[in-house]
């Protein structure tokens, strides 16, 4: 008789996406994980390869979760609003995607083109379609480059770092909308 599995991919994916957060990306090994999830680490191998591959697992599940969140946005102000707020509450998960390091394993390509699809549609819609791509590059790198300055730091001069979001949003919102 098989023995019984006695957890699934989507535990082993959520104790990971828990550990990132806790240990960063160092402490996100096979071991950590089988702890979390009440198994011995060869028992993962069932699901998972390796852990290059929980780490690409985890980074998709990432780029889902963004992705919902983008698409109950009704604006670029709010869209980036909720983009921003991903980060500051999944701030390991945020710079997984967005800014990982050299050799991290990362996302197969059609979940970033999935969690895209918001941001493309609004910056369409301000831009114009045939600049819908360059508008939500624009956008996107800004706004990673913002949250990833906060997560690390970044903001050493004073002032308010909500008005310093607020002015530079409205600043490329305006850009995007000039059609220029």
């Amino acid at each position: 008789m098989p023995t019984p599995d006695r957890t699934s991919l989507d535990a082993i994916v959520l104790a990971a996406r828990d550990l990132l957060e806790s240990e960063g990306l160092p402490g996100l090994s096979m071991q950590a994980v089988a702890v979390r999830v009440g198994v011995r680490a060869p028992s993962l191998y069932k699901r998972v390869a390796n852990r290059e591959e929980l780490i690409q697992l985890v980074a998709e599940a990432t780029l889902v979760e963004l992705g919902e969140r983008l698409d109950a946005a009704s604006d670029l102000e709010h869209l980036a609003d909720a983009f921003r707020a991903f980060g500051h509450e999944r701030p390991a998960a945020f710079q997984l995607v967005m800014t990982p390091g050299a050799g991290t394993p990362a996302a197969r390509p059609e979940f970033g083109a999935d969690a895209s699809a918001s941001i493309l549609r609004l910056a369409g819609e301000l831009a114009g379609e045939e600049r819908a791509l360059e508008a939500a590059r624009t956008l996107t790198a800004w706004a990673a480059g913002f949250v990833s300055m906060e997560l690390n730091r970044g903001f050493n001069l004073g002032g308010d770092i909500d008005e310093a979001w607020r002015y530079g949003l409205a600043g490329i919102v305006r850009a995007i909308s000039a059609r220029g």
